[in-house]
């Protein structure tokens, strides 16, 4: 049977997909976690991405909780994990893969025990937003790009590398009224050789442009926002004035790009962009789109805003919330041995890696960790995925959607809002009886 689905893979949340089950003998590929009684197979694109993160689902018994190399109830995995974080001092929330209703339990979870939350890909989500922070931002939405934009400019390589529905999500050589919508495309990498085998080939109505980085990343966007302001940069490359004027002459100009692409201190990167778009809005229209923000991130950081009024990198203690986008760093608090437990929320797949620590670790993921988390002072609890075996919703990476996802298959496992929700409860029943103790 068909299936329409939201893909939940990749901050596109593409929409326009199917799944279908397919006999077992059709794919090798099979999940030890899932219980759907077929593999999984993508209908309606080719997109690697999506079709990959389908393949680790397939027919198998559903994965047990584990305490160390133990298998256990549901119940005795949720007791532990309780006595461990109702014993920490400063427990860490990493990771943090998970919808809507999982960030609203982590939430909970993270005022009852006064954690710092980071996630997996915090050090790229801090980029932009230290960045909006510092300046504010225009930003766009696919579909403004999509009706709009005339002038694309990736500033950091091609998207489709990591989001393979890329241009087709921004509609750049679909037609639009009959006729293919005219739109300039020009795409920057380290070296124009790369860049030029970035581009798309034959898309109707696109003309494409390859640059090389004028030195690096963020040399480029700063003698860009030089000259798209007009002022004279002494042995500014020729082709960086013609595309300032370019954008000048744009009717709604859009630069791209990636938070995981950029460099070390990245947020001046991201903030000469904002500049750039600045300058263009005095006289035309142009805006920023930056990708990112998968694996959860991206919705996990907006529900903690929403529900406390701080993104993530913040402590929710006794004294209150704290916000420190260097100090709460994950990976560098467990290099510091800062923290003494680590919750790692993961129900998307199984990259990252659960962080290797010598602090006691509780695991709410995908069925797939099971083998890699057979340790001592790990509890693993397998969750069901949103949008594969359970429903729930997801913000897209231009922040503006909220995407209902359904379920494909019956993992027969609870949702992590469920395991958290249970977690709560018992670290709350742990924590007067400590008290008078």
């Amino acid at each position: 049977m068909t299936a329409l689905w939201t893909c939940p893979f990749c901050p596109l949340l593409c929409d326009r997909f199917s799944v279908a089950a397919s006999p077992v003998e059709a794919s090798p590929a099979v999940s030890p976690g899932a219980s759907a009684g077929a593999c999984l197979v993508l209908q309606g694109s080719d997109c690697t991405r999506a079709r990959d993160a389908l393949a680790r689902f397939g027919p198998g018994g559903t994965a047990l909780p584990q305490v160390g190399a133990r298998q256990v109830t549901l119940d005795v995995a949720v007791a532990t994990a309780a006595e461990w974080l109702a014993r920490s001092r400063q427990p860490l929330f990493g990771g943090l893969g998970t919808d809507v209703a999982g960030a609203r339990a982590l939430y909970r979870l993270a005022c009852e025990t006064g954690a710092i939350t980071d996630a997996a890909h915090g050090r790229a989500l801090m980029h932009g937003l230290r960045a909006l922070q510092d300046r504010g931002a225009f930003t766009t939405t696919l579909a403004e790009v999509r009706e709009r934009a005339d002038v694309v400019v990736c500033l950091t390589g091609s998207p489709a590398e990591r989001l393979p529905e890329f241009y087709r999500r921004c509609g750049i050589g679909e037609a639009m009224d009959g006729e293919p919508s005219a739109r300039h495309l020009v795409m920057f990498d380290g070296a124009a050789a790369d860049a030029e085998r970035a581009l798309p080939q034959s898309l109707p109505g696109v003309t494409t442009e390859a640059l090389a980085w004028h030195g690096d990343l963020f040399t480029t966007v700063s003698v860009l926002a030089a000259l798209v302001a007009r002022r004279t940069v002494r042995d500014a490359l020729p082709a960086l004035a013609a595309l300032a004027a370019r954008l000048r002459a744009a009717r709604y100009a859009v630069l791209v790009w990636e938070a995981a692409a950029l460099p070390a201190h990245g947020a001046l990167v991201a903030e000469g962009i904002n500049t750039i778009v600045g300058t263009l809005n005095r006289s035309t229209r142009s805006a920023a789109l930056p990708l990112g923000g998968s694996d959860g991130a991206a919705t996990v950081n907006q529900v903690f805003t929403w529900l406390g009024g701080l993104p993530l990198r913040s402590r929710l203690g006794p004294a209150g919330l704290e916000h420190e986008p260097h100090r709460f760093d994950a990976a560098r608090l467990l290099a510091d041995g800062a923290v003494d437990a680590l919750l790692w929320v993961a129900s998307f797949g199984t990259e990252p890696a659960v962080p290797q620590a010598a602090v006691p670790r509780i695991v709410l993921g995908h069925p797939r960790f099971a083998p890699a988390l057979a340790g001592a002072q790990t509890v693993f609890i397998p969750a069901a995925t949103p949008g594969v075996g359970s429903a729930g919703h997801l913000f897209r990476a231009d922040g503006v959607v909220l995407m209902p996802l359904t379920a494909v298959v019956d993992q027969q496992l609870p949702t992590v809002a469920d395991v958290l929700a249970r977690l709560t409860l018992a670290v709350q029943a742990l924590r007067p009886a400590r008290a008078v103790a």
